[in-house]
């Protein structure tokens, strides 16, 4: 299992992050650079427990789908989607609100595997957790120059 956690510091309210956060829209806005889309489940606004949605994305050199779904929400604390189907032997990410002194603190833990034993160990350690780490880090620049424009 490869971990990754992310800490990102937001001067907007906790209530504001927690919702672009799980904003299928925004989500697209922050993925643009792969070219990906909702082709299933819930395609646009806010998901919410129980949901699921279907993201199909170009990465390494192929177009792939992943399943993922709302399986912990605790408005505006915290939110957990796991994979259902994809690429990944499997993933859980926490999504994590602290409001502090006016601002929120969101942080991310992202638990994944890949398949394929000990060349999926392999590939998490060159390059795939470094890769990641960089979606998420540009998905959390998205939320809080959003979050940080928001009237």
């Amino acid at each position: 299992m490869t971990l990754i956690e992310l800490s990102t510091r937001i001067n907007a309210p906790i209530e504001c992050c927690f919702d672009l956060a799980r904003s299928i829209d925004l989500h697209m806005e922050s993925t643009k650079q792969t070219g990906e889309r909702v082709i299933a489940g819930r395609s646009s606004g806010l998901i919410e427990l129980g949901e699921t949605v279907t993201w199909r994305a170009w990465h390494f050199g192929i177009w792939q789908n992943l399943t993922s779904k709302i399986t912990e929400f605790d408005s505006p604390n915290s939110f957990t989607d796991e994979m259902v189907s994809g690429a990944f032997k499997s993933f859980r990410h926490e999504h994590l609100f602290y409001a502090v002194n006016n601002q929120t603190v969101m942080k991310d833990i992202f638990l994944f595997e890949s398949p394929c034993g000990w060349l999926g160990k392999a590939a998490n350690f060159l390059f795939l957790g470094w890769y990641m780490e960089k979606l998420l880090v540009k998905r959390n620049k998205v939320i809080k120059e959003t979050a940080e424009t928001v009237d």
